[in-house]
């Protein structure tokens, strides 16, 4: 059967997928040049991502969406388990949302392009002035509810399990006051693991855990307690084996 579904996805899958990654690039592209960034860097990734879930025949399942309002921006923490956690975040997450990038990135043909024209915010860490570039367009795109995804582990995990979580996303999070939204991906290493390079069939599923509010008045800020709190809370929603 598996070799069924290989053909299927060397002859049908793939190339669809060419075709619609190049299609939604395009139109983010214009739709973002044209002054419409919020919305073209967001809507037509849904259906890009959805489109590569589909194909592949990826069921995405979400709870706790009721946790987080459309009108407040956050910063949501994820585990990284796959490739395919961008495609069920994009397409199921619910809230407008721009990611935090490796520069390197932005090497990728017409998605490195497609990712710069909507804004979505590219890490560089080559020098104290360049961080601080970023710190400040990622404080003009966090506001009147757009939020940030970020995956603190810094890259897939190699194992299946969860990793230490890096301290960029609670920092952001300090800087603008804003709530941490720990998020749970669950079933996307069986899916795609880091070494794989074509999906299988699966289900991933995605739990919003209710938001870590910033501290009130001048209260001083935890990072290490967010953190640890950040990483129990989506570890609870993960079996055992993948903790």
């Amino acid at each position: 059967m598996i070799y069924i579904y290989r053909i299927y996805q060397y002859l049908i899958m793939v190339p669809i997928i060419v075709v619609s990654t190049i299609i939604t690039a395009l139109v983010t592209i214009i739709g973002s040049l044209l002054g419409g960034g919020k919305t073209w860097g967001y809507y037509p990734e849904i259906i890009w991502s959805r489109i590569f879930c589909i194909l592949a025949f990826v069921k995405v399942k979400v709870a706790g969406r009721e946790n987080i309002d459309p009108a407040t921006s956050y910063v949501f923490v994820c585990n990284h388990q796959s490739a395919y956690d961008i495609f069920a975040i994009y397409g199921y997450l619910g809230h407008n949302f721009r990611w935090m990038m490796k520069a390197s990135l932005r090497k990728i043909p017409f998605v490195g392009f497609a990712c710069e024209c909507s804004k979505q915010i590219y890490v560089d860490k080559s020098s104290p002035a360049a961080l601080r570039r970023t710190m400040k367009r990622a404080e003009m795109q966090l506001r009147d509810g757009m939020s940030l995804v970020v995956f603190p582990e810094g890259a897939r995990t190699p194992d299946g399990r969860m990793h230490r979580f890096r301290r960029g996303a609670f920092v952001l999070a300090d800087e603008f006051h804003l709530p941490v939204v720990p998020v749970t991906i669950d079933g996307a290493f069986s899916v795609m693991p880091r070494t794989a390079r074509l999906p299988l069939p699966g289900t991933i599923r995605i739990t919003i855990h209710k938001p870590i509010m910033p501290p009130r008045g001048n209260q001083p800020y935890d990072m290490n307690k967010f953190m640890e709190r950040s990483a129990s809370d989506i570890a609870a929603s993960l079996p055992p084996s993948a903790r």
